[in-house]
């Protein structure tokens, strides 16, 4: 790729890369129009929207893997201010998230606090679900008053043991009046075709004693020279809307010759509809049913992904949970 290439790139959009020289592929996400569509829906604090928006980036780049079916998610569960995010990422294009947070601990943090203050101890889990119980897998790592990007090596030092370089960031910038929510990121991966070249240092056993020595792993040497170069992103090169991602990575590889594949769009949507909150009815009993008709004898929905209010019927609710539940054939 030349910088003549490397020009004006997509938005929303995922975009894999390989430097075939290093060994290395990865792919780079910006994230615009929809995460600013995302986070509006919400009305987060800033540092609220910061957190859910790296976690929104992160998510994007693990769930782009996924081939034409398939859901990739991300939660955490922790005991800071912000002590719960869920993000899905439906294959091929859908993004979605919310974020649960004590308003007046957020405020505390102060203007800037950093996303492992937020997000404090706790797990981080991403599972990926193709559809069936044998293609689903899980993996849990600590949160330990880190962020994503540490959690993110963690995960794939201890459940991939690809040697894995994650960067994230996010802003805001002027435009059309009002400022935009932005995210990017970047993943670097080291996937040479001998498993020894690949090979990272063993994480020391849960056992062992604190004076134990751990024989470590010299690291590649084209991996070195890849992870040092993607080291060298600044945050604000994630978030810029004038460094396009293919500009951004021909600034990093060029030197080493870096080919870029076709980018996978990235889209805001929720898979939340009528249809599903009343399957969602049908899991409670009629008294479940009962409490939750409010005062204005309605029953009041509220999707947490996307905000999107349903006003149902109670009489209409118990009509169709008593057709979906009739027997086959019945009059």
């Amino acid at each position: 790729m030349s910088e003549e290439q490397a020009g004006e790139g997509l938005d929303d959009a995922v975009l894999p890369f390989a430097v075939e020289a290093l060994d290395v592929r990865g792919r780079a996400v910006r994230l615009g129009p929809a995460l600013d569509a995302l986070l509006g829906r919400h009305g987060y604090p800033d540092a609220v929207s910061r957190v859910v928006g790296e976690a929104a980036a992160l998510t994007a780049l693990l769930g782009a893997s996924l081939k034409l079916e398939g859901r990739f998610q991300l939660q955490t569960k922790s005991d800071g201010a912000v002590d719960m995010i869920v993000v899905d990422f439906d294959a091929p294009d859908r993004l979605r998230a919310y974020a649960r947070f004590d308003a007046d601990r957020v405020e505390a943090a102060g203007p800037n606090p950093r996303t492992g203050d937020l997000l404090g101890t706790g797990v981080l889990a991403m599972t990926i679900d193709q559809g069936t119980a044998a293609s689903r897998y899980q993996g849990v790592v600590p949160l330990e008053g880190e962020g994503f990007e540490a959690a993110a090596h963690q995960y794939f030092r201890q459940s991939e043991q690809i040697p894995t370089h994650v960067r994230l960031a996010v802003g805001e910038v002027f435009a059309e009046g009002r400022h935009a929510w932005r995210a990017g990121g970047l993943l670097t991966q080291f996937l040479p075709s001998s498993p020894d070249r690949m090979r990272a240092a063993d994480l020391p056993p849960g056992d062992a004693p604190d004076e134990a020595r751990v024989p470590e792993t010299a690291e590649d040497e084209a991996w070195a020279e890849a992870k040092a170069l993607a080291s060298t992103v600044e945050d604000h090169e994630l978030v810029d809307p004038a460094v396009s991602s293919e500009r951004l990575l021909y600034r990093l590889f060029h030197e080493r010759g870096v080919r870029v594949f076709e980018p996978q769009s990235v889209r805001e949507t929720c898979r939340c509809s009528r249809d599903r909150i009343m399957a969602m009815m049908r899991n409670f009993s009629p008294e479940d049913r009962r409490d939750m008709v409010g005062e204005d004898g309605r029953i009041g929905v509220t999707c947490e992904f996307c905000s999107r209010h349903y006003d149902l019927d109670p009489a209409d609710v118990e009509a169709e949970v008593a057709a979906t539940d009739a027997p086959s054939g019945a009059a």
